[in-house]
């Protein structure tokens, strides 16, 4: 069998398997090409891929020879014409997201594994993208508010006087937020973590957060572990909570998400308008909405002395470790799906095999996208 690695097209700095992971699929027997200069962004030459066993070409010759294609993001319209019919694709394709997509691969009768759709179970740990990749963009999203706020993080004592620590408000405590809670606390900041699951109390506390809540929230125990929607009284509360929090904050981070669905609406364009000036705000759900009502994706931008920051791929900015973690999830997930002799053997009665994979034979397989998409 022969594995392609492609480049990213979209401006993200990272590749889906480093020269490590390459070296990972020689040893089970398979065949590696590997685009030119994939590796460049993540500060990865040509060459670590040719010592590692992989053979580099160009990406139309890596498209049309292997039997496997790994990328992060879904391939442009130009390279879904150049796969052929029976290749399996592997990346994060987030088909609630793209139907049209999904269409193409049906079409093509392509086999993909959207990876974002890894069963949240215990034996799919080892392979869970979402949850790698929020470390890094958690970690990340504290880093990038200490060094524009106009203040420390810590509390100092001085001859010069005591100056107070910074105070943090994380919204959302799935992994992203938890490792910002770590972060920020190590930093020396005041944190106070919001979440509509309970469940997650207890970890905040752990981390040295101070957790807030709303009585009253509904939890749904086939979410995987995901936040669900609320009711509207519930909405109600909530928005005034977070409004009486956000306006005391130094820093907001927004990692509140609802897969297939638009993020939840957490801090409104009026709060933002009473809360201190020289704040930040640092959205991780830009992408799909925003936490916040003003949260432009991929841009950031000064609203009456508030400083808003929309940043959904944290990980691309660092894209050595992120690529590390995410090809290791990969290396996991294609350990199971591949048989000594190096060939692929695609078992639907494995749990994880069949959530993660979004289309065979021509059929929507995950359950989840097939009722999203009403197909």
């Amino acid at each position: 069998m022969v594995v392609g690695i492609l480049k990213e097209t979209n401006q993200d700095n990272r590749v889906i398997l480093l020269p490590e992971s390459v070296q990972a699929l020689v040893q089970l027997n398979v065949e590696v090409l590997v685009e030119k200069q994939a590796g460049m962004n993540a500060s990865v030459s040509d060459e670590a891929y040719t010592q590692a066993g992989a053979n580099v070409k160009t990406k139309d010759e890596v498209i049309a020879n292997a039997d496997v294609i790994c990328k992060i993001h879904e391939p442009d319209s130009d390279d879904l014409v150049k796969m052929k019919e029976g290749q399996v694709l592997f990346g994060l394709l987030q088909p609630f997201q793209n139907e049209e997509l999904v269409e193409e691969l049906i079409t093509k009768n392509i086999t993909a594994f959207s990876l974002e759709l890894v069963p949240r179970i215990t034996r799919a740990q080892a392979m869970d993208v979402l949850s790698s990749q929020a470390t890094v963009a958690g970690y990340k999203a504290v880093l990038e508010a200490a060094s524009k706020l106009n203040r420390f993080f810590p509390m100092f004592m001085s001859a010069a006087g005591t100056i107070k620590p910074a105070k943090l408000l994380i919204l959302g405590a799935g992994v992203a937020g938890l490792q910002a809670v770590a972060i920020a606390r190590k930093l020396g900041a005041v944190v106070e973590v919001f979440d509509v699951r309970s469940a997650v109390k207890e970890e905040v506390r752990s981390l040295g957060g101070k957790f807030i809540e709303v009585e009253g929230a509904a939890e749904d125990q086939d979410a995987g572990g995901y936040a669900v929607e609320q009711a509207g009284e519930y909405k109600q509360k909530q928005a005034q909570l977070i409004h009486d929090h956000a306006i005391q904050a130094d820093v907001i981070i927004c990692t509140a998400q609802i897969p297939g669905k638009r993020a939840p609406l957490l801090v409104n364009k009026e709060t933002v308008e009473e809360m201190k000036k020289g704040a930040i705000i640092v959205d991780l759900a830009a992408s799909s909405g925003g936490n916040c009502e003003l949260s432009r994706n991929g841009e950031s931008y000064n609203y009456n002395g508030i400083e808003i920051i929309g940043e959904s791929n944290f990980p691309s900015l660092m894209p050595l470790d992120a690529s590390r973690m995410l090809g290791k999830n990969l290396i996991n997930f294609l350990q199971l799906i591949i048989n000594k002799e190096g060939h692929l053997n695609l078992n639907f009665e494995d749990e994880i095999v069949q959530g993660t994979c979004l289309v065979h034979n021509k059929q929507i397989v995950n359950e989840r996208v097939r009722n999203a998409l009403n197909k």
